[in-house]
This record gives C-alpha cells, sequence and structure tokens, in this order.
C-alpha cells in the first residue's frame, strides 16, 4: 500500500474550515480540477460525481463522518485516477481562534503507473484543493 499525508495550516477558524470540507458536494469549491459535483444520497454512503476538465467523471463514497472529532473518509468507486483501493481521510484541527490546519492522507495501491506516479498524481490533487483553501480563507 501506498500512502500519501499531507497537511496545512489555514487563517480561519476549526469550525468554518469543517463546515466547508465536510460538505461532501462541496469539492469544487476548493479544487481546481474539479468543475462539477453531483451527489446521490446523504450522509455515510452517499455518492458523489466529480467532474474533471476534460470530462472524466470520478465516483466516490462517503465511508465515515464524525462532526465531534471533525474527521471523515472516502473512497474512490470508479474513474480514471492511476490508483485502486483509495481511502482518503480529512481532519480539521483547531489551532487556534483564527486559525486550523486540514490534514489530509490516504492509503492505495497504483493502478497501471509506477507507484511513484500515483503518489505524485494523488499529492497533486491535495496541492491543488490546499492552494483552493488559501484562496478562499487568505494566506
Amino acid at each position: 500500500m501506498t500512502t500519501v499525508s499531507m497537511s496545512i495550516k489555514i487563517n480561519t477558524s476549526a469550525e468554518k474550515l469543517w463546515a466547508l470540507v465536510s460538505d461532501f458536494n462541496g469539492l469544487s469549491k476548493f479544487v481546481a480540477a474539479v468543475t462539477k459535483s453531483t451527489i446521490e444520497g446523504s450522509g455515510v454512503g452517499a455518492l458523489r460525481t466529480l467532474t474533471l476538465p476534460d470530462g472524466a467523471q470520478v465516483v466516490e463514497k462517503l465511508e465515515s463522518l464524525d462532526k465531534q472529532t471533525r474527521s471523515l473518509s472516502y473512497s474512490i468507486v470508479s474513474g480514471p485516477m492511476p490508483v485502486e483501493n483509495y481511502v482518503s481521510f480529512m481532519k480539521v484541527l483547531e489551532i487556534s481562534e483564527n486559525q486550523s490546519e486540514l490534514e489530509w492522507s490516504s492509503n492505495f495501491g497504483p493502478k497501471g503507473v509506477p507507484e511513484a506516479e500515483a503518489k505524485k498524481t494523488i499529492e497533486g490533487v491535495y496541492s491543488l484543493g490546499f492552494d483552493g483553501l488559501k484562496n478562499l480563507f487568505g494566506d
């Protein structure tokens, strides 16, 4: 299994960051590679379909959502990503009243590409998300 783990400090409260991150249909608000997001169902078990700039679609399933610990996990059900058995974890930590941290990590196997390439792809997605969060909340 390959693991990617990244984090970023954001200049906003943990509550505000969690409100954005926990919206399972809201990834397009901060990840530039997602041009459209639709959702089927609600809560744990919900499926979101993310449309990418080239029209390709990634379907992800919400596996867990814990408001108390401000954490969630999701898996990739289908799509063009070069990974298999992908499970991702997101957690929001409070640093201070106006600063929080997002931890974003995943475990997966590479699919059809070398491990380093699969890892680079996932790191690229997380970096896009972090850039989007910085744009929304300021550096």
